[in-house]
């Protein structure tokens, strides 16, 4: 199964950091993704918001937005793509991530969004997420 660490941090958190800290930091992450061996498929740091575009299309009008996005409260600083046996293994994982300390580590099973063959019921998204929560919970106690 292939999920994704995100690492989400606050809009402004790096410009705020100390440089001696900010090395540290990244040091720890790159030791980390070492760490991980063949459980790691892809991982890159991303730059802050301040060069991004966001893109869209409604009504057959394109839009283009130059960041920083100052609507934004939380940003995408980079990404483990892991490929793991379960769930609780991706989790396990995230809660070693040094980045923990200071961010937040969302994990995503990586899938579909829509196929043919996969037809969502929010219903019972709904119910896998409540087994889920209660799931992250029995870890993290």
């Amino acid at each position: 199964m292939s999920f994704m660490l995100l690492i989400v941090e606050q809009p402004g958190d790096r410009a705020g950091t100390p440089a001696a800290l900010g090395h540290e930091r990244y040091d720890r992450m790159v030791e980390f993704g070492k760490g991980l061996g063949k459980k790691l498929r892809a991982v890159e740091s991303l730059l802050t918001d301040a060069n991004a575009v966001r893109l869209s299309k409604r009504s057959g009008r394109m839009a283009a937005l130059d960041g920083p996005f100052a609507e934004a409260k939380e940003m995408v600083g980079g990404f483990f793509l892991l490929d793991v046996a379960t769930r609780d293994e991706a989790l396990a994982i995230a809660r070693e991530c040094p980045a923990v300390e200071w961010a937040t580590v969302e994990v995503r099973e990586v899938g579909p969004c829509w196929t043919e063959s996969v037809q969502f019921d929010s219903s019972a998204d709904v119910a896998r997420g409540q087994q889920n929560a209660a799931k992250s919970k029995e870890l993290l106690e």
